[in-house]
């Protein structure tokens, strides 16, 4: 949201304003202003709510109605397509070949061409010497019925209308052009008398309310508009400096009223409790522990050890000492203790700091 004025456009200059618009504009300015800001400040808690609903509510919301809408709509119509009007359409078209296609271009080849072939033969080699004839026929009596027509009908016509048509026309047309001058001459009279009429009945005096009430009074309301206008435009711009010192006060308070309190108890309090904690108990639990498994680990090795002795004695007693026995010694597995940093390098607390290995 743009709270400052645009740098690029001009301030109206103060030259050839009177004294109605100083004293307008003053007044007005006011006004709106204490009008404004409160509704300003609304609109900014609105914008900023708006903001956060969309960013937490209404894009996740259309996110899951677009996959919802997807998996509805889309995806059902494109299976259908692709795994049903497809195959479908292509079984038709194989058909539509195997049954319309190939007899149709059978029939075309084997019946049509033939048939063809002899109309054209029978066209050239018949019917054309028939219609010569009949052309050359028809040509004669077509100028004999002309010269006819020409001598019974084009020529009487003619003389009848160079010598009778044409005068009484020439004597009809000077007849109706007087007679149009004539109701020419009245309508331009009667017009003028209904237009000199109109003119000082209903022009004259709309021209001079025109004249002298509706501009003066259009201008006064244009000067109230335009100064209501920039009152409502400085007016705007004042409660988003407004606005924004208010949200950043807010912010401040609400910074050192909550989150510097519980930044300074965190700093303060739990990082040390915590490392006193941490060096105090946890540490020492997880060397106990690791002693525990330790000592456990060594206790079932030892176990494992002596079951492997008394199982091997066993077999000996039982089925005496196996060929190449005496050459070949009994491997017993060794502990070996490896120790992993305990101090303050210790990422982990509850790594293994002892490895059992056969050798």
């Amino acid at each position: 949201m743009d709270l400052e004025k645009p740098a690029g456009r001009p301030a109206a200059a103060p030259a050839g304003e009177g004294c109605l618009v100083v004293a307008v504009r003053v007044p007005v300015r006011i006004v709106v202003l204490v009008l404004v800001v409160p509704v300003r400040m609304v609109w900014d808690v609105l914008a900023v709510a708006g903001r956060f609903l969309n960013d937490t509510v209404l894009r996740p919301l259309g996110r899951a109605l677009l996959w919802m809408g997807r998996a509805v709509f889309v995806w059902p119509f494109v299976g259908l397509w692709r795994y049903v009007l497809v195959p479908l359409g292509l079984a038709l078209a194989w058909l539509g070949r195997v049954l319309v296609v190939l007899p149709a271009v059978a029939l075309h080849r084997h019946v049509l061409v033939p048939l063809g072939h002899a109309a054209g033969w029978l066209y050239a080699r018949v019917l054309t010497p028939v219609g010569r004839a009949l052309a050359a026929i028809g040509g004669a009596v077509w100028a004999g019925v002309v010269w006819l027509g020409r001598c019974l009908v084009v020529v009487p016509s003619v003389w009848l209308y160079r010598w009778v048509l044409t005068p009484v026309g020439r004597a009809v047309a000077w007849c109706a052009g007087g007679l149009v001058w004539l109701v020419a001459t009245i309508v331009s009279w009667v017009g003028r008398g209904l237009y000199w009429t109109a003119r000082i009945l209903l022009v004259l005096p709309a021209l001079a309310v025109w004249r002298w009430v509706l501009v003066p009074v259009g201008r006064v309301l244009a000067v109230v508009a335009r100064e209501v206008g920039d009152a409502l435009g400085h007016a705007w711009r004042i409660a988003g400096h407004v606005s924004l010192a208010v949200g950043r006060f807010l912010g401040t308070v609400l910074r050192w009223v909550f989150v510097e309190p519980v930044r300074w108890v965190y700093r303060s309090v739990l990082t040390p409790v915590g490392h006193v904690v941490r060096d105090a108990v946890l540490r020492p639990a997880a060397e106990a522990a690791r002693a525990v498994g330790r000592a456990t680990r060594q206790a079932l090795a030892a176990a494992r050890a002596s079951v492997r002795e008394t199982r091997a004695g066993i077999r000996r007693a039982l089925l005496g000492e196996p060929a190449g026995g005496h050459a070949r010694a009994e491997r017993k597995p060794q502990l070996t203790h490896r120790r992993e940093p305990t101090g303050p390098e210790a990422r982990t607390l509850g790594s293994s700091t002892t490895a059992l290995t056969k050798d």
